[in-house]
């Protein structure tokens, strides 16, 4: 009896399963016979699901393993695969009756010729080498590009942007300068040197109100102590 195929992921079960895995509960999936490197009808646990969603982008770990691997949905199934049942046992056949033996003619045979030498026995199953296996290709998942981006204004305020693959994760959060410019003085230093001279000209327009702000207020305090007076 042919073994009935198991149908792939289709768009509908895709949804269930992120909608499952969003809520805090792995789903469970099986392999089918287009998996590479797995055996088909294996149980296994989704746990992400990588952008874009296109080739290999299911995350799976099959059960009984700590390893992470990347399938298409070609390669996995809802259906859980039926118990496989057991052949029944054989009837044994019945034993043939023996058959008459067919008249000996007495002829003159010549003698036989000598036997030949018996083979060397095999050598013990201990001393045999089992055949090497060599473990099958797993697909192991592509990481995601991360890119970090700082920006600055003409005030010397700073933001960061980070992009994660194809997710923006942050977007224009603010950042301190002081963090910003200890950050720098890790890196390159033509890193270090283009935001120092952002800093040093924000320092200069910040310092230079601070000496008008000032300096009106010391106008003003003369004013009111004429009026005063």
């Amino acid at each position: 009896m042919a073994k009935a195929k198991q149908s792939s992921l289709s768009p509908q079960d895709i949804d269930h399963l992120r909608a499952e895995l969003a809520a805090g509960r792995p789903p469970a999936v099986w392999f089918t016979s287009a998996a590479v490197g797995v055996e088909a009808g294996r149980s296994a646990k989704v746990v992400a699901f990588t952008e874009p969603a296109e080739g290999d982008y299911i995350q799976v770990r099959p059960t009984g393993e700590k390893d992470e691997l990347s399938f298409s949905p070609a390669e996995l199934t809802v259906e859980k695969p039926a118990p496989r049942r057991r052949a029944p046992a054989p009837v044994a056949a019945k034993a043939a009756e023996p058959e008459a033996p067919a008249p000996v003619e007495h002829i003159y045979t010549p003698a036989p010729p000598p036997p030949k030498p018996a083979p060397a026995p095999a050598p013990p199953a201990a001393e045999r080498k089992p055949a090497e296996r060599k473990p099958p290709a797993r697909k192991q998942a592509k990481p995601a590009e991360v890119t970090v981006t700082l920006v600055s204004t003409a005030d010397g305020e700073w933001t960061v942007d980070v992009q994660w693959g194809s997710k923006r994760t942050l977007k224009a959060a603010p950042v301190a300068a002081s963090a910003v410019s200890q950050a720098a003085k890790l890196l390159p230093a033509e890193v270090d040197e283009a935001v120092e001279s952002v800093l040093s000209a924000a320092r200069e327009r910040h310092l230079a109100r601070v000496e008008q702000l000032r300096a009106e207020l010391e106008a003003a305090q003369r004013a009111l102590d004429d009026l005063t007076g």
